[in-house]
């Protein structure tokens, strides 16, 4: 189920007129999209928030104006606590869009029982989907994973309706003795690894476009 945003017309412009706003606990806002003109808006900042806390990638605006919108940039101030503005594009429920999702982890590697550490390589991953349903995050199993095997991207748990919008056989996890690169159990192109396991012997498991 999609948040619901209250949003009001902005009619000033400029930093000076954001501060103001900011100041009177809302953010700046634009919607655009769908060849119809931008509107300048404001939302409430806790209902931007709990969009984000929810998870919610396409929000339902009311108020000012009435529209499904997917949460196309969201700016954080310096320190990443506040959003201090966020742009919305137009969609309608069945329309396809492209978006990143988290991955996230399920399941006990056996590879990691077998001294193994399950690494991370690919935090997000690209989909395509009705904007109707956008998953909050995707689940990768780890409960198969073996010693000196991956996960790609099409072996991902995801939603009907939705399907991978980059290469498919891009890996998203390994399993490789402690000191192992992932490239050496499968090439992704040098990104960097999150270790996510401990060696075994140690307490605790794993945690565990538009068309």
């Amino acid at each position: 189920m999609s948040d619901t945003v209250e949003v009001a017309l902005r009619k000033g412009k400029g930093s000076r007129d954001s501060r103001r706003l900011r100041t009177q606990g809302r953010v700046p806002a634009i919607l655009y999209g769908h060849g119809e003109k931008c509107v300048d808006l404001s939302a409430s900042r806790e209902a931007v928030q709990a969009a984000v806390r929810h998870g919610s990638r396409v929000v339902n605006l009311t108020g000012a104006v009435k529209t499904a919108a997917l949460v196309k940039e969201l700016q954080w101030d310096t320190y990443g606590v506040e959003p201090i503005h966020v742009d919305f594009l137009r969609v309608s429920a069945s329309e396809h869009i492209r978006v990143k999702v988290p991955v996230h982890l399920k399941g006990e590697c056996p590879g990691q029982r077998a001294g193994g550490i399950v690494n991370l390589v690919l935090h997000e991953v690209d989909l395509d989907c009705t904007a109707d349903h956008v998953p909050e995050f995707v689940y990768a199993n780890v409960g198969h994973l073996e010693l000196g095997h991956a996960l790609k991207v099409k072996d991902l748990e995801l939603l009907h309706g939705a399907r991978p919008a980059g290469d498919p056989e891009e890996t998203v996890i390994t399993c490789a003795l402690p000191g192992k690169r992932a490239e050496e159990v499968a090439p992704t192109g040098g990104v960097e690894p999150e270790v996510i396991g401990r060696k075994a012997g140690d307490e605790g498991e794993a945690e565990v476009s538009k068309e």
